[in-house]
């Protein structure tokens, strides 16, 4: 096949259907191959690229100026920096801008080849965005050579033989190798990052690839937080005491992760703790008793997303990031939705009927502008304090 790049090019992204966009290489020099998503943020680049739950995936940036804030060693969400459970690459429209902030410590550009993130801009992004809302989140390979030399064909047969996430377990390589104590709490204008008490309810956070966020909200809300690898079994957690258990956000299938830890998390549910489910943990608790999840055409990935409380009739707008959803028709009758999307409206939220335990689908840390679900983690650990 023919492949016509236009002069000067040093990066390219090659889809797996033989499209081929070219453009400015940027961050780390080589290739990777991942699925090609696209999130509506306006900021929140750092966080974003560092989320394990992008792990695999080529992120196209749509809104087009991207880099004026730089990077900094504290704004990251992985627990370990590890270059294999974070975004493959990153796609922009204009050449990332020089930072004009006064927390920046590396321009987007420097950022990115040190994390190990290939990026790729001067491409026509809402073209790319469409062909995605159109046929879905295509497999792809990112690419950057300073000196243009690209195999381009053999970079659209890597794209197309690549085993995608449906059926990948990332969960069991996202996870925290050890136990550990977390204090430090959310961040103020006059003194940064805050640290956390010693005398509130314990909350486990079970890590399916957590972000920092969840647990800086949960030490917020006056929470110990201890975070455990997600193969620990129900009864190590349990022999901690806990007040409450939270089953964190995470990267890939949901079902296939399900097949290892659905057993554990039953048993969670049947000591009666009180649990929270936050996104992969989310779709886990459905999947644990007895629902079903579904891979989704172009997934959830932004800042601006619209759910209903069906309680309270309350729209919140919250951010998501996932590509695999809940399918209600399979909920079994001790579970109640609670939220529901009101982009597609897909499930968001569930509750048991008999125990303190609920979850959703969206980061209720991410404040994309709004605060609108921080409560969430208010609501849960004063449920863990009443059950301690």
């Amino acid at each position: 096949m023919r492949h016509d790049l236009p002069a000067g090019a040093t990066g390219l992204l090659a889809l797996a259907d033989g499209s081929v966009f070219a453009g400015r290489g940027a961050g780390r020099v080589g290739e990777a191959v991942g699925e090609v998503c696209f999130n509506t943020a306006m900021t929140g680049y750092q966080e974003i690229l560092t989320d394990p739950s992008y792990m695999d995936q080529i992120v196209t940036f749509t809104f087009p100026h991207v880099g004026n804030v730089g990077a900094n060693a504290e704004d990251l969400e992985q627990l370990d920096l590890d270059p294999a459970t974070r975004a493959r690459g990153a796609v922009f429209r204009e050449t990332p801008t020089p930072p004009a902030n006064w927390r920046a410590e590396l321009s987007l550009e420097a950022w990115l080849d040190r994390m190990g993130v290939i990026a790729l801009s001067g491409v026509d992004t809402r073209a790319l965005t469409r062909r995605i809302r159109e046929k879905g989140m295509p497999h792809g390979v990112i690419a950057h050579d300073p000196h243009g030399r690209f195999d381009i064909d053999a970079l659209v047969a890597r794209a197309r033989t690549w085993a995608g996430l449906e059926g990948a377990d990332l969960a069991s390589a996202a996870t925290s190798l050890q136990s550990r104590e977390w204090r430090e709490g959310g961040w103020t204008w006059e003194g940064g990052y805050a640290i956390g008490g010693k005398d509130g309810p314990l909350i486990v956070a079970l890590d399916f690839g957590v972000k920092r966020n969840i647990l800086r909200a949960l030490t917020s809300a006056g929470a110990r937080v201890v975070v455990v690898p997600a193969g620990t079994s129900a009864e190590e957690i349990l022999a901690r005491r806990p007040a409450g258990v939270v089953l964190t956000n995470g990267p890939g299938d949901p079902a296939a992760t399900a097949v290892w830890a659905a057993p554990q998390i039953r048993a969670l549910v049947q000591s009666g703790v009180p649990i929270l489910g936050i996104c992969l943990g989310h779709q886990l608790l459905a999947l644990s008793l007895g629902g079903e999840t579904a891979k989704m055409e172009q997934g959830h990935h932004g800042a601006n997303h619209p759910v209903r409380d069906l309680a309270t009739g309350k729209v919140e707008i919250v951010s998501m990031n996932h590509g695999f959803t809940v399918r209600r028709e399979t909920l079994p009758q001790e579970l109640e939705e609670t939220h529901v999307s009101l982009f597609d409206g897909t499930n968001a939220g569930l509750k048991m009927k008999d125990r303190p335990v609920f979850s959703v689908q969206h980061h209720p840390e991410a404040s994309p502008g709004p605060t609108d679900s921080l409560g969430l983690f208010t609501r849960f650990v004063e449920s863990a304090r009443l059950h301690a």
